[in-house]
């Protein structure tokens, strides 16, 4: 139990329905589809449609979507709407132009957007509403107008000068060519009619005609390949989640392309290091967390990648021989400087987490992965397009190279935990490649140490900036910086808050639901 002199909140409790997003808007409609008899699926999706207006620089229908969902009886389902590379992307295209950062072509980084399209394939299966009142909130937000939160004005003044750079973007998300401040009333009246345009006509009057041919056009404007033909082809597909037991807790995650099997290496390496003998916050544990995540991204970025293109078996990855090999690779005295990490741009993205009455859950996370994505938006439909291709390799060779109608990497990761066969946990972390490290720090604190969903999510983090230099957040203590420095770990203050998140727990026992909303966000849990 926290500290109830010290600043903070508790836990939020409720039988009935619970909802844990990133912006009070969101979790106030989605509370309300609840209460009006909708289940976690109908509420999920109207509360990723207001994000994609009140949390713009983070989350949008120009971006992808995946989603881990827990029936009441315990079965698991994954949907994975993460869009594919242009049809005419081809390595070789790149390479002869000496292309090797895709921040340098943006528009090359634009993949189809997936995120419609889940939602649309979600809703289709387990939905029992529509999208034309499912999306009344996110366009009337964008018609009216929406009171700008204050960590969404601070995302958005910082990517200012990224946004100039671009016609459509300039025009939709300035006015006077300033970002809005906290509590200005801001208006998107572009994305509103877009978004009235799918409810009332369903997701092929984004996919294709008018708005499909202006973001083809649009792309192609700026150099890339994207295409009519593109749009018209996108899917969301049904995967079957992969998993690791920790601790007798069965944690879940969306098989590659995303990089939820980097959570899972982490888990195997944390239970094998016996980690949960350490103190939650000693140096001891921090330096080993560090260093399993070091090793477990490694692997990330030399194997996962579209799972047609992968030469590496999840099976093998996650096998009890390859996490002892692995594990050997740990020195609990001293940093290893041989384990090398390729660079991956930051990324912003929405996670949300809602449980019904019935216990269906659903673990939702929609992204743009950088700030505003790409950039570029469209102008007549106000749509900023996602740039996760800039997750694909330009190495010749590797199995995440950039090709033709190629998904990439993903980062954006949902996560499920159960128990026995029953829920336990629909939790995610955000911050781009920071989510594995927060997956498997959450649960941890969950699961080792008895902390509850709000504790976990509050709890101080680490990670490594672009150069590879430990980032420590003021809540961890000053001595643990100080005892990773004596491990040979490179530090420094954390210049920003590290990634965001939502969970909620369920206690079968009691009916008893309980919630926590990350601290570093606007967001925050409500039930009934």
């Amino acid at each position: 139990m926290r500290n109830f002199q010290l600043p903070g909140r508790s836990p939020v409790m409720a039988t009935n329905g619970m909802v844990s997003t990133s912006h009070p808007l969101a979790t106030g409609a989605a509370l309300n589809i609840l209460r009006d008899g909708g289940n976690a699926v109908d509420a999920a999706i109207a509360a990723s449609a207001i994000l994609a207006v009140v949390e713009p620089a983070m989350t949008g229908i120009g971006g992808d979507c995946f989603v881990i969902l827990c029936e009441p009886d315990g079965r698991i389902h994954g949907l994975n709407g993460s869009g594919r590379a242009a049809k005419g992307a081809n390595l070789d295209w790149y390479l002869e132009r000496n292309i090797t950062d895709f921040n340098d072509v943006p528009a090359h980084s634009i993949t189809v957007p997936g995120a419609l399209k889940a939602w649309d394939t979600l809703l289709a299966k387990f939905g029992t509403r529509d999208f034309k009142s499912l999306f009344a909130d996110a366009i009337d937000y964008g018609k009216n107008g929406f009171p700008v939160a204050p960590r969404v004005a601070s995302d958005w003044n910082g990517l200012a000068s990224k946004i100039k750079k671009n016609q459509g973007a300039t025009h939709h998300l300035l006015r006077d060519g300033k970002a809005p401040q906290a509590g200005d009333i801001y208006k998107m009246p572009a994305l509103a009619a877009t978004l009235e345009a799918v409810a009332n006509h369903g997701i092929d009057a984004f996919y294709r005609g008018e708005i499909a041919a202006e973001i083809a056009a649009t792309v192609q404007g700026e150099g890339g390949f994207l295409s009519e033909e593109d749009l018209a082809n996108v899917s969301a597909d049904w995967v079957t989640p992969i998993s690791t037991r920790y601790h007798g807790y069965d944690v879940h995650e969306i098989p590659p392309n995303g990089q939820g099997i980097t959570a899972l290496i982490m888990l195997n390496l944390l239970k094998r290091l016996n980690a949960s003998n350490l103190a939650a916050n000693s140096a001891e544990r921090a330096h080993l967390e560090m260093e399993v995540g070091r090793i477990a991204y490694s692997v990330r970025d030399a194997f996962i990648s579209d799972p047609a293109n992968m030469n590496a078996r999840v099976e093998q990855i996650l096998s009890d021989q390859y996490s002892d090999e692995l594990g050997k690779m740990f020195n609990s005295h001293q940093r290893n400087n041989d384990i090398v990490l390729p660079e991956l741009p930051s990324s912003d993205t929405t996670y949300l987490t809602i449980i019904d009455r019935d216990l269906r859950a659903v673990s939702f996370i929609n992204s743009l992965y950088q700030g505003f994505g790409s950039g570029i938006a469209t102008m007549k439909s106000g749509i900023w397009l996602q740039n996760r291709g800039a997750c694909f390799s330009l190495q010749p060779g590797h199995d995440n190279a950039i090709g033709p109608s190629k998904r990439p990497m993903h980062t954006i990761i949902p996560g499920m935990v159960t128990k026995n066969g029953g829920l336990a946990w629909s939790f995610g972390v955000m911050g781009g490649a920071y989510q594995p490290m927060g997956h498997a720090h959450v649960l941890a604190n969950m699961i080792d140490y008895g902390m509850d969903p709000q504790e976990a999510l509050d709890h101080g983090r680490i990670f490594w900036g672009d150069d590879g230099v430990l980032e420590i957040e003021d809540g961890v203590d000053g001595a643990v910086s100080l005892d990773l420095a004596a491990r040979d770990h490179q530090v420094r203050p954390a210049p920003s808050p590290i990634g965001g998140g939502q969970i909620i727990g369920i206690d079968h026992a009691s009916g008893v639901m309980v919630a926590g909303s990350d601290p570093r966000k606007d967001g925050m849990a409500a039930g009934f």
